[in-house]
C-alpha cells in the first residue's frame, strides 16, 4: 500500500513509541513525503525532543529510520499537480501532501479530520483505520 505520509504523523512516532511506529515499520506500506518535511524537522529538532519521552539517543536513532523508511519525492516532480491541489485541499498548508498524492496516485495517512471530511477527491486513512486494515 502507497500512502503520502503527513507531519504530524511523523511528530506523533517521534514523541513516543506505540501504534503508530509499528504501523510504519509495516512492510507492506510504502510511505512518500515532500522533500521539506525532514528540514522543518531539523529546523524544530530541540522543541521536538523537549516534548518527546524519548531519550536524544533514541529520538536521533527513530528519526535515522524514518529518513530510511519514508521516501522523499523532490518538490519538482509534484510541480505539476499543484494547481489540482490547491482546488482539493481544504487547507493551504496541506497542499503540498495533495499534489504528491496526485502524483503518486495514492491515499495519505493523516489523522487531520479537516482533510478528511472536507473533500473526496484523495483518500484520507487515519491511524486507526491502517490498525485495523494491518491487524487484520
Amino acid at each position: 500500500m502507497d500512502l503520502v505520509v503527513d507531519a504530524n504523523i511523523l511528530f506523533s512516532i517521534l514523541i513516543k513509541s506505540g501504534k503508530t511506529e509499528e504501523i510504519m515499520l509495516e512492510p507492506y506500506l510504502h510511505l512518500f513525503c515532500p522533500e521539506f518535511i525532514f528540514e522543518e524537522f531539523e529546523k524544530y529538532e530541540d522543541e521536538i525532543l523537549e516534548k518527546t519521552k524519548r531519550t536524544e539517543k533514541e529520538y536521533k536513532a527513530v528519526f535515522e529510520i524514518i529518513k530510511i523508511k519514508i521516501k522523499t519525492i523532490p518538490n519538482e516532480e509534484t510541480e505539476k499537480y499543484m494547481d489540482e491541489a490547491r482546488q482539493i485541499s481544504p487547507d493551504p498548508n496541506d497542499v503540498d501532501y495533495f499534489a504528491l498524492a496526485l502524483k503518486m496516485k495514492c491515499g495519505i495517512w493523516s489523522n487531520d479530520k479537516e482533510i478528511k471530511d472536507k473533500q473526496e477527491e484523495i483518500r484520507i486513512y487515519n491511524t486507526e483505520e491502517l490498525i485495523r486494515l494491518f491487524d487484520k
